[in-house]
């Protein structure tokens, strides 16, 4: 489900233009159809450990995944670019567009870091194009005055070797990754200011669309193009995702309609809504919620089974506030009655107590708080 893709070209005398290419199932599913049926009913994919359900069908994800070597269709957002970095004009429009390559995290990271950046970056392939989108990103992440990577907040992959089923029998590989790295910030970047554009077009144009907006510091979905405080934007229409997230894939009919001069499926030119759109964001909302849910009852699950596996009588944590710690290299936080009282980041010793894999409740015990 390769959703966005990035291209850039030189302009002499201009600076560059700037492509954010979003993968475009929206010209395969009908509204209405049967293949909407499907991802009405499943809203977004869903994750856990080890595996995913996907919203869309696996034949269609293979048909409009942005996969490398291959001519995919694709909603194109372009950013005239000056050499100090400010966007001079944005043009939307429908295409085919050639996959280059596909870069992955972990292959792209030890090249492209911020040691690297702040060393000189080695010769790899388009080093100089990663380059310049970075430095796009914190350019816009600077006007907007809001961090659009998520500092020292780590993320988990967990790999799970066995049948699944049989729980009891499987080896679980869990690990840590650092937050906002620059190719964290250069893909959410570039993300915010797809979705933000495309929200106030939508907007601008009259054509109903589902928003996600924050206000007085509480984040909600909506048909109105309200300002998403968090991240400093005037609105913010979440577009950039439709194998993965039915609102986008809405959001996407809208923005199809609107490139194509058709009447809007949700709501004409100047109709800001409908009960259909209605519907369609407040199951996703709920849905998207019960989603997640899901997904962290199955990580704190399998990170019972890494506790056991490890065979830990005692474990490190840092206090988060009060009585509660994140426990070291777990995507893990818990309560501990006796932990006394502490300030937040203290690194404290925990002894491991029991586990319940019904509850997903794990019991620790403070032991002594170490040197900072």
């Amino acid at each position: 489900e390769i959703d966005d893709a990035f291209s850039v070209q030189a302009l002499p005398g201009i600076g560059w233009r700037v492509g954010i290419h979003i993968a475009a199932p929206g010209l395969g599913i009908v509204p209405g159809s049967p293949l909407d049926a499907v991802a009405r009913e499943r809203l977004s994919t869903v994750y856990m450990p080890g595996n995913k359900i996907t919203m869309l069908p696996d034949a269609l994800v293979e048909r409009y995944t942005l996969s490398a070597g291959r001519d995919c269709p694709a909603v194109s957002l372009y950013l005239t670019v000056t050499p100090e970095l400010e966007i001079a004009g944005h043009e939307s429009r429908l295409e085919i567009v050639p996959v280059a390559a596909n870069l992955r995290h972990h292959e792209i990271e030890p090249l492209f870091n911020d040691e690297t950046l702040a060393s000189g970056l080695p010769e790899f392939r388009f080093r100089d194009e990663l380059k310049l989108l970075w430095q796009l990103a914190c350019a816009c992440e600077g006007r907007r005055g809001k961090p659009s990577a998520v500092q020292g907040i780590n993320d988990y992959t967990f790999a799970i070797d066995g049948d699944p089923a049989e729980p009891a029998s499987c080896r679980v590989t869990i690990s840590e990754r650092k937050r906002g790295s620059p190719l964290d910030k250069l893909v959410a970047e570039l993300m915010i200011v797809a979705n933000s554009t495309w929200g106030g077009l939508l907007a601008e144009k009259g054509i109903a669309a589902i928003y996600r907006a924050q206000t007085a510091g509480k984040v909600r979905m909506t048909t109105s193009p309200l300002p998403h405080e968090g991240l400093g934007v005037a609105q913010y229409a979440w577009s950039s995702s439709p194998l993965r997230r039915y609102v986008d894939l809405v959001n996407q009919w809208q923005l199809i309609a609107h490139l194509q001069d058709l009447t809007p499926h949700f709501g004409g030119k100047g109709k800001t809504s409908n009960d259909a759109l209605f519907a369609a964001m407040r199951d996703f909302d709920l849905t998207y919620a019960a989603y997640a849910e899901f997904q962290r009852g199955m990580e704190r699950y399998w990170c019972l089974r890494w506790l056991q596996q490890a065979q830990l009588a005692e474990i490190e944590a840092t206090v988060r506030r009060e009585s509660l710690v994140k426990l070291d290299h777990l995507p893990l936080l818990l309560r501990v009655p006796s932990l006394p009282e502490l300030a937040p980041g203290q690194r404290v010793r925990l002894a491991i107590e029991s586990m319940d894999e019904l509850t997903l409740d794990i019991g620790c015990r403070y032991q002594e708080t170490l040197a900072a």
